[in-house]
């Protein structure tokens, strides 16, 4: 049975909590870019964008930014990637961009990402909002800006859902029947 660990107010929370944080950390908005992973980096980047313009009163852009052809896994992936759009109107060479996503866990899709912005331009930096990180890292990849960490079994999945997927807000943790992978 899935256990829900985080609601529509608890995703409210550390949203408003991260949108501080990266002004803060940031010194405001100056060169501040926001990119969203396909597809929930996507909806958190906006909303993100929205409660950093509620703080500061300053208009965030917001970038899309789909993984598919730079994932490490295409050849051994059993079903072809879903292509979505990468939408970034704005030169991202010399600025800060913070790069968001719904779940960090190997840090694949994150290295992915990162290979896919170096080949657009050179920012000044990247930054990394995660909701959740899970853990099970297999690349050294850390997130500057956490919702929430959630410890999990390799064999567990975590499922975030948002309003703007047609779904209830929330996050909710799934254990396995017996059909866990075994990871290095």
């Amino acid at each position: 049975m899935p256990k829900e660990l985080l609601n529509k107010n608890d995703i409210d929370r550390a949203l408003t909590r991260i949108a501080h944080e990266i002004i803060e950390r940031n010194k405001g908005t100056e060169k501040l870019f926001l990119v969203g992973i396909q597809r929930g980096g996507v909806h958190l980047a906006k909303r993100l964008a929205s409660k950093i313009n509620l703080i500061e009163k300053k208009d965030i852009p917001v970038g899309s930014l789909d993984i598919a052809f730079y994932r490490d896994d295409l050849n051994i992936r059993k079903e072809q990637p879903i292509v979505r759009r990468t939408e970034i109107s704005f030169e991202i060479t010399d600025l800060k961009i913070i790069l968001v996503d719904d779940v960090l866990f190997t840090g694949r899709s994150i290295r992915a990402a990162m290979d896919a912005l170096t080949d657009m331009g050179r920012p000044a930096c990247i930054q990394l909002v995660v909701l959740i990180d899970r853990g099970h890292r297999e690349l050294p990849i850390k997130a500057d800006y956490v919702g929430k960490n959630i410890p999990t079994a390799i064999s567990e999945k975590i499922e975030v859902n948002l309003v703007e997927e047609g779904l209830e807000d929330r996050v909710i943790l799934e254990k396995p029947g017996n059909d866990g992978v075994k990871k290095c």
